[in-house]
């Protein structure tokens, strides 16, 4: 029993000192371990790549102050409301009271139709009587017109029989709001309103009243105011060239939903060659080139 003993207290000591000598190995080794990897440079490979590794977990990325800053800059900028910039859109002036009378009535561009209305007592003040052009009517005052427009007329008149040799006749040019009123009455007695308004204009609101509207005829229509006039040598001269001299046809076939009138090939509107230029090449009524355009 006692052998048994000894043996067993050597197998003891034994095994104790093995644990001994393994715990300071162990020691031994870890810290062999910790200062080589302390001392151990980082080279740029080894380095984490901290924003992949936290946007592939998923994890909020911590930004450093100046990030933030610049961050809180770009938030800044957002916030910032931008001050509107100048729109080029030209507002259109309509020159229209609340009465529906236009304001501007002296202007060669003024518009007037069933909507845009002349006063009942305007008359332009630089009417002259038309005397170097051939007329149809001895009236004094439909052979009328405004001065810039008496000019350009008979400048027009005299280069269609130039270039072309056509005689054109002015037949009705400038008409009182008084002329019109009879005019219209008759209309409205001998066709009834509703045929009356497609040829006539209501008192105040035609063009002959400006002093810068003129209806031309020719020999080939009998001096007569006719949509056959469109058709003649002399209508589609003035179709084609009226514009050269500041001259429009006002009531264009096709547009009679927009003018409010029949087509009428014979009635020219004097608005300045610059206008003229810019409506003719643009196949637009005035009103759409100067309101819609």
């Amino acid at each position: 029993m006692k052998n048994n003993k000894k043996i067993s207290t050597k197998k003891y000591k034994v095994k104790n000192l093995l644990t001994k000598h393994h715990v300071l190995l162990v020691l031994l080794i870890t810290s062999l371990i910790f200062f080589t990897a302390c001392s151990k440079p980082t080279s740029n490979i080894d380095k984490p790549n901290k924003d992949s590794d936290n946007i592939q977990d998923g994890e909020d990325i911590k930004i450093n102050d100046d990030s933030e800053k610049d961050n809180n800059d770009d938030n800044n900028k957002d916030d910032v409301i931008d001050e509107p910039e100048d729109d080029d859109t030209e507002v259109v002036e309509t020159f229209l009271d609340e009465n529906n009378i236009v304001t501007n009535q002296d202007s060669i561009e003024v518009v007037v139709n069933k909507e845009r209305n002349l006063s009942d007592d305007y008359v332009p003040e630089d009417l002259v009587k038309i005397t170097d052009v051939p007329t149809c009517l001895e009236n004094p005052e439909i052979n009328q017109l405004r001065k810039s427009a008496a000019d350009a007329l008979t400048t027009m008149f005299e280069t269609a029989m130039d270039e072309i040799k056509i005689q054109l006749y002015a037949r009705s040019g400038y008409r009182s709001y008084d002329t019109q009123v009879s005019l219209y009455n008759g209309y409205v007695s001998n066709h009834g309103k509703e045929a009356a308004d497609k040829f006539s204009a209501k008192p105040g609101q035609s063009e002959h009243q400006t002093g810068l509207a003129m209806d031309i005829t020719s020999d080939n229509v009998n001096l007569q105011l006719t949509e056959d006039f469109g058709d003649t040598e002399e209508g589609k001269w003035i179709s084609e060239n009226a514009y050269r001299f500041g001259f429009i046809v006002r009531y264009q076939k096709g547009k009679e939903d927009i003018t409010g009138y029949m087509y009428e090939p014979w009635h020219v509107r004097y608005v300045g060659e610059d206008l003229a230029k810019k409506v003719y090449e643009s196949g637009l009524t005035l009103e759409e080139y100067l309101f819609e355009e």
